[in-house]
C-alpha cells in the first residue's frame, strides 16, 4: 500500500489539488485555532490551509512522496507544520492532545477503522471537534474518486456508531461536486460529519 501511494504522489501535479477540501475549510473557519491532527494527509493541502489560518498542525501519512510535496507546498505558502511518516494502524496519540481532528477521505477496512477511530477519539480534547468527509458505498458506481473496493467505503450507520460518544452537530449523506485535483472530479456520494467531544 505504501508503494501504491508513493507512486501516486510522485507525480509532478498535486493529484488532489492544492486547495483545501471544502467541507474541512468551512468547518475550521468557525473554530478557534489550536492543535489540529490530520491523519493520512497526503500532499498537504488541508495542513497548509490550516497552518495559514493559525492552527498548530500535526499531520501524518505513510507516503514519503506525499510528505515531500506537502512540505514543498508549505514552503511556498510560508508556513510550517509537523509531518510524520507512519501508517494509520501505527497511530498512538496522547490522551486529550488535539483541539480538532479532521478525517478527509481517510478510508480503512472495518476492524481497523473502528480501532483507529477509537484511538483518535482518545486523543481529542474535551470540547474538541471532529470533522469527517468520506465516500459512501454508493460511490463504487462512480468514477469521480475513492477506493474501488466496497470494504474501504463507508455506510452512514458505521460512522454514526463509531462516533456515538460525540455530540453531533451535523451529519449528512449527500451528493456533492468535487473539484480537487485530477483524481477527485465530478459528482460524488459522501458522508459528512461535524461533532464535538463532551
Amino acid at each position: 500500500m505504501k508503494e501504491h501511494w508513493d507512486e501516486r504522489y510522485s507525480a509532478e501535479t498535486y493529484i488532489y489539488g492544492t486547495h483545501p477540501n471544502a467541507w474541512f475549510a468551512a468547518k475550521i473557519e468557525g473554530l478557534t485555532p489550536g492543535k489540529l491532527l490530520l491523519p493520512a494527509e497526503g500532499e498537504g493541502r488541508n495542513a497548509v490551509h490550516a497552518a495559514v489560518k493559525g492552527w498548530e498542525v500535526t499531520a501524518f501519512d505513510q507516503s514519503v512522496e506525499g510528505r515531500k510535496k506537502a512540505l514543498k507546498l508549505a514552503a511556498e505558502k510560508g508556513v510550517n507544520f509537523e509531518y510524520n511518516i507512519h501508517d494509520l494502524s501505527e497511530f498512538e496519540g496522547k490522551e486529550e492532545q488535539f483541539d480538532a481532528i479532521a478525517l478527509i477521505f481517510v478510508h480503512m477496512p472495518g476492524e481497523m477503522r473502528t480501532r483507529v477511530h477509537n484511538k483518535l477519539l482518545k486523543s481529542l480534547k474535551l470540547g474538541g471537534h471532529l470533522i469527517l468527509e468520506a465516500f459512501t458505498t454508493t460511490q463504487l458506481t462512480k468514477k469521480t474518486g475513492g477506493p474501488r473496493t466496497e470494504q474501504l467505503l463507508y455506510e452512514c450507520e458505521q460512522i454514526k456508531q463509531d462516533f456515538l460518544s460525540l455530540e453531533l452537530i451535523e451529519r449528512s449523506e449527500l451528493t456533492v461536486h468535487l473539484d480537487e485535483g485530477p483524481l477527485h472530479q465530478g459528482e460524488a456520494n459522501v458522508i459528512r460529519l461535524f461533532a464535538r467531544k463532551l
